[in-house]
């Protein structure tokens, strides 16, 4: 039982229309489902939707298009281009759709009506609502509330109010449309009248040309006019720019050699005469330190460019060679301790003392060479720094000058500028060319192009469905009654026990009227003997179901209470627990049916209108039960009627009174299974009340009445009968309309398999 109330609280919500246990992603099953639950409204939607457009069609005004071709000429473009920039190529789509917006625009269509007196065509103004059209706008009137107000006398349009209104026709049944991605532009004007039609489109196309022009020669003068006078203002201040430039330089001393300052033009030369004398100063330095070092460490054998250039120093050179070769020669012969050897080492030692001392007096010619370009360095860098400062002083001032230079420069070209566009302006008024021109003239078109029957029949289809759609989906979200065992189990958490079909609740004429036996109960309907007379049916099958669940939730007790409750009034328990019981009764166990509906005895009135007493008699009167008890004679089955004469307001205390607690121990004893008809959870606590005498409850849902809501509602307000609740039967089933809830894979969806097993036998 604990997993029993885990799995109800698990599954319970309250929001129905919420299932946490469907699959993710897209059913098309449940997709599938709905189309052919909803088909038929859907069809019956697209029906009435085609029978519109077909009144739509039958009553249409036909109307005629006529188009005009109009081409953004380019060629025209660019010899107006040569003559004055107002006006560019049309080269560039937002272009081309501003010419579309200007052919839409109130000046053209005031230019159309005013070219053919449109206002005061009265054909043009009057126009024959279609059937739907003329419905439409009662129906407006209607819903309007200034109208009901009552209306203000009609006033008389003035001759501008006229032309307006033709003009706003005008715009209304015009379109303008770009043909592809050429400059092509093709206006279309639709009409009631096929000459009408041709007239307009070829009167927008004029007018638009007309327009073209207008503005172009208005843009020219009114540029003209503002050049005029903006070109003598810049001649002004060109002149007086220019005077004081000139005055700004003979104030400062600002003379120019060419495109550049006298100053800067010297200090620019002596910076290059200082670069020219630091570059012999670093020269001379460089070969005075490196005679100095050749001198300073005895090196007979090095060498400096002068040195080479020197005659004398050659000569010393060839005979300290010629010397030193005779030496190496007497040595290796002679010995080094030889006397021409020894002498020729001195010969050596005085050439290379007069050779260093002609280093040495080369040395002194490179200081004196350093010296003088030190000197030229340092007078230079003096000049430089001079020439620097008159230049700095100069630029400073010339920072003036240049602002003066560019401002008589910028008015100068301005003043050139302006005096060219001018004579541009000038010469573009005596050029009335246009970029566009007409290719192709609207004639009165030989049949209507409105209404197209096939689109509009195709529209009014998609309407229709769309329309359908939406009503058979307001439909399925609407329906949140118990369609499947599911759903029970989903939304319930409780066994599903089955279903029963929905049985014709007609009078049985073979019983109706018979006298029957004293102490029998009387079957006038075939509802209530149908489980007996239908033993292989699905509705036999179903109670069959109920019986094995009560039998193994309660295989340990010798006598089983079983009580049959619904949600609300009217969903067949009563039906319900007559047929369980005579189900019961036909399988050989000892079964009492007891009527303890109190306040709407379905079950006395199905079987037993004639017995004078009943349960309130055996609580209130402590009567004989034996004397009260009715009985089936093809059954076996006994029935505790309740003869309610009056209302009983005190229900729910003789439930739960000490009298029916011994009345049920009493019948427990004698016998196998006690079905108690029980008042419904929802309007009364009658079941509540009993819930503890009661060992298991059937709880019984209408199929497609019983809302989810009010089940789990019911249910959840009434834990004891949950908690002991055998399972749920859907009652008065639609058998063909079920096929339409069945999911693939269900039980439900193989029916037509095990079917067979239902063979019902009169």
């Amino acid at each position: 039982m604990q997993l029993h109330n885990r799995d109800f609280q698990r599954n319970w919500r309250v929001d129905d229309t919420d299932d946490d246990n469907s699959p993710r992603g897209i059913d098309f099953e449940a997709i599938f489902a709905i189309v052919r639950r909803q088909w038929l409204v859907v069809a019956v939607c697209i029906a009435v939707a085609l029978a519109l457009g077909v009144v739509n069609i039958i009553t249409a005004v036909p109307l005629y298009t006529a188009s005009t071709k109009i081409l953004i000429d380019r060629g025209n473009s660019e010899v107006v281009q040569q003559l004055s920039t107002i006006g560019g190529v049309t080269d560039d789509e937002p272009t081309v759709l501003s010419q579309v917006e200007l052919l839409m625009s109130d000046t053209v269509a005031l230019t159309v009506v005013d070219k053919l007196d449109l206002s005061n065509d009265p054909t043009f103004m009057t126009a024959r609502p279609s059937l739907i059209q003329t419905i439409m706008g009662t129906v407006r009137s209607l819903v309007t509330v200034t109208g009901w107000l009552g209306s203000k006398p009609a006033e008389i349009p003035t001759s501008e109010e006229k032309r307006r209104a033709a003009a706003d026709a005008v715009l209304a049944n015009m379109s303008v449309m770009r043909v592809d991605r050429t400059y092509v532009l093709e206006v279309s004007y639709r009409s009631p009248s096929a000459d009408m039609a041709a007239r307009v489109a070829n009167a927008i196309g004029d007018s638009y040309l007309v327009d073209k022009l207008n503005s172009k020669y208005d843009a020219t003068r009114r540029a003209s006019d503002w050049l005029q006078d903006r070109i003598a203002e810049l001649r002004q201040k060109a002149l007086d720019s220019d005077l004081a430039v000139q005055k700004f330089r003979g104030e400062h001393g600002l003379v120019a050699a060419g495109s550049v300052l006298m100053s800067d033009q010297q200090l620019s030369e002596l910076n290059s005469a200082l670069i020219v004398a630091q570059s012999d100063t670093s020269k001379a330095q460089a070969r005075l330190e490196r005679i100095e070092s050749i001198i300073a460490s005895g090196q007979s054998d090095a060498m400096v460019t002068d040195l080479l250039d020197n005659p004398v120093a050659n000569e010393l050179r060839q005979k300290y060679l010629a010397a030193s070769k005779r030496e190496t020669e007497i040595s290796d012969r002679l010995g080094s301790n030889h006397i021409q050897a020894a002498r020729l080492r001195s010969e050596m030692a005085e050439y290379q003392r007069q050779m260093f001392a002609e280093l040495n007096r080369i040395a002194e010619s490179y200081k004196s060479d350093l010296d003088v370009a030190v000197a030229r360095e340092k007078s230079l860098t003096q000049s430089v720094s001079q020439a620097t400062g008159v230049s700095a002083t100069a630029n400073l001032t010339q920072v003036q000058l240049r602002e003066l230079e560019r401002e008589a420069e910028t008015y100068k070209n301005l003043y050139q500028t302006f005096l060219q566009r001018y004579q541009e302006a000038i010469q573009q008024q005596s050029f009335p060319v246009t970029e566009a021109r007409i290719i192709t003239n609207a004639v009165p078109p030989p049949g209507p192009s409105h209404p197209k029957k096939p689109l509009t029949l195709a529209l009014f289809f998609l309407l229709g469905a769309a329309a359908g759609a939406g009503v058979g989906g307001w439909r399925e979200y609407r329906d949140r009654f118990f369609r499947t065992g599911k759903q029970v189990q989903d939304y319930l958490g409780l066994e599903f026990l089955g279903m029963t079909p929905l049985v014709p609740n007609a009078a049985n004429p073979a019983k109706s009227g018979v006298q029957q036996k004293p102490g029998l109960i009387q079957k006038t309907s075939p509802l209530v003997t149908y489980v007996v007379e239908h033993p292989l049916s699905p509705f036999a099958e179903t109670l069959r179901s109920a019986k094995i669940a009560a039998d193994l939730r309660f295989s340990d007790k010798p006598c089983k209470v079983i009580g049959i409750v619904s949600s609300l009034p009217a969903e067949g328990k009563s039906a319900i627990s007559i047929n369980f019981a005579e189900l019961l009764a036909r399988q050989g166990s000892k079964t009492l049916l007891i009527d303890a509906d109190l306040r709407n005895p379905g079950t006395t009135r199905a079987i037993a209108r004639h017995a004078e007493a009943g349960l309130l008699e055996a609580l209130l009167d402590g009567q004989d039960l034996d004397r009260l008890l009715l009985s089936d004679d093809a059954t076996g089955l006994s029935v505790l009627p309740a003869v309610v004469r009056q209302r009983t307001p005190h229900s729910s205390e003789l439930l739960a009174s000490s009298g029916m607690r011994g009345l049920l121990k009493k019948v427990s004893e004698q016998y196998d299974y006690i079905v108690v008809d029980l008042p419904p959870l929802g309007p009364v606590v009658d079941a509540r009340a009993i819930a503890d005498r009661i060992d298991g409850f059937i709880f019984v849902a209408e199929w497609g009445a019983t809302a989810r809501r009010v089940a789990i509602e019911v249910l959840n307000a009434n834990p004891q009968v949950r908690d002991k609740c055998i399972g749920v039967i859907l009652n008065k089933v639609d058998q063909d309309r079920l096929k339409l809830y069945h999911d693939y894979g269900s039980n439900d969806y193989y029916y037509s398999r095990y079917s067979r097993y239902y063979h019902e036998s009169n």
